[in-house]
């Protein structure tokens, strides 16, 4: 075996598990995944099956080069499915496991947790995430059920629920049209909730028309009949979100509250893999599977032309590093324009997600980001700062050094 695949398959294999697909109780206004279920309107209950989740298990394990493995529980509402079929997952994982160390973390809205579910989480190690797009007025914006109700409530309820139970949990925050304009409020919410992990998601979708009724785009779909969704957030201002909440964050917050592109911009500074593929120089990695077995590149590129198999037919390690895939994943490198490759800021972006780049250029070459301009106003800014904090960690002292530094 050459170096090329002894490096491949040093690194973790990872896909998603979509337990009941796109099925929800909530029905969120920019949700990218409700309406996947139109992909197969054939099948009227879109419910894993115990014998595909047993298949899944069993082939995900056996793919594994690593010691420790990382199960991923997503949705749709991963709370539809009963705790019977995640305690029959875990006994399954034992079975199959060899003695690896196998970690569990599952994401849900919130609205269905319970003090069952939260015994359950806590007795068995699961990190929950949990959608929450700020107080009250932002989060119900574009949050609520099928009958148009608001959700907050309930989620704020599941997440007391969470803390009773003291089980790991992190805030997976959508930063859309709206809420992008109040970045303080929006980040002194999450302080209040004492909730020390936060991840802030920016939306952006494209919308157009298909034949079975779908709207959003595929990444590699471009004509004038595309429009970009009221919802997305604005680039200009993601930017300005970012610099706002970092500057209240390294001052008081470094070491205490974890903000995940903060560190992920960190890691890359100092030349680590960041923890989110955004903004790693390639992907590929992470692969989502269905419910009904069909595994594809990715969780945001669920669109037929992606579709690698099916796991009935193909193992995981055969989709994962397909020749499909592996393009797949060097294409975000490969595919840069120009612009991006002479840009000071590449090494701390790599052109963000390849599904946000269908803008061009100055001298009009494709696949520039769409959130470029927030993105490189956000690196300019905390450059000095990175530049402290990578210091710092090469000698071997905590980055939250920073703070002290920024009061002088």
């Amino acid at each position: 075996m050459d170096k090329h695949y002894i490096s491949l398959f040093a690194k973790p294999v990872y896909v998603m598990l979509k337990p009941v697909g796109s099925v929800c109780n909530l029905a969120c206004e920019y949700c990218y995944y409700l309406e996947k279920g139109k992909f197969y309107p054939q099948v009227k209950n879109h419910i894993m099956t115990d014998e595909l989740l047993e298949r899944f298990i069993q082939d995900y394990l056996s793919s594994q080069t690593m010691s420790e493995v990382l199960f991923t529980w997503h949705g749709g509402e991963t709370l539809m499915r009963p705790v019977s079929f995640y305690k029959k997952a875990l006994d399954l994982q034992r079975k199959y496991g060899r003695g690896r160390q196998i970690d569990n973390c599952i994401q849900t809205n919130g609205t269905l947790l319970t003090d069952e579910w939260c015994r359950f989480f806590k007795e068995n190690n699961f990190l929950v995430g949990i959608s929450i797009d700020g107080p009250q007025e932002f989060h119900d914006e574009y949050r609520r059920n099928k009958q148009g109700l608001p959700s907050f409530f309930k989620v704020m309820k599941g997440i007391e629920l969470l803390k009773k139970h003291n089980v790991e949990y992190n805030a997976m925050a959508v930063v859309n049209d709206y809420n992008v304009e109040y970045p303080l409020e929006f980040y002194h919410f999450f302080k209040e909730l004492d909730c020390r992990y936060i991840q802030f998601a920016p939306i952006v979708e494209r919308l157009g028309s298909h034949a079975d009724g779908t709207a959003l785009i595929s990444p590699d779909q471009t004509d004038n009949h595309i429009k970009l969704a009221s919802f997305s957030v604005d680039a200009g201002k993601w930017g300005d979100f970012l610099c706002a909440v970092f500057d209240e964050w390294v001052k008081t917050d470094v070491g205490t509250y974890y903000v995940q592109l903060f560190d992920a911009t960190l890691a890359n500074w100092v030349g680590e893999q960041p923890g989110i593929c955004t903004l790693a120089r390639t992907c590929g990695h992470a692969g989502v599977m269905e419910f009904n077995g069909d595994v594809y590149a990715c969780d945001h590129y669920v669109f037929p032309e992606y579709k690698l198999g099916n796991i009935y037919t193909k193992t995981i390690t055969e989709m994962m590093y397909s020749p499909a895939q592996l393009k797949f994943g060097t294409d975000k490198r490969d595919k840069l324009p120009g612009q991006c490759k002479v840009c000071e800021f590449s090494f701390a972006c790599n052109g963000e997600c390849p599904k946000n780049r269908f803008l061009h250029t100055e001298n009009g070459e494709p696949g520039l980001n769409y959130l470029c301009q927030g993105y490189y106003k956000f690196f300019k800014h905390v450059a000095p700062y990175m530049d402290f904090m990578k210091k710092e960690l090469l000698a071997q002292r905590p980055p939250a050094n920073v703070m002290q530094w920024v009061q002088k």
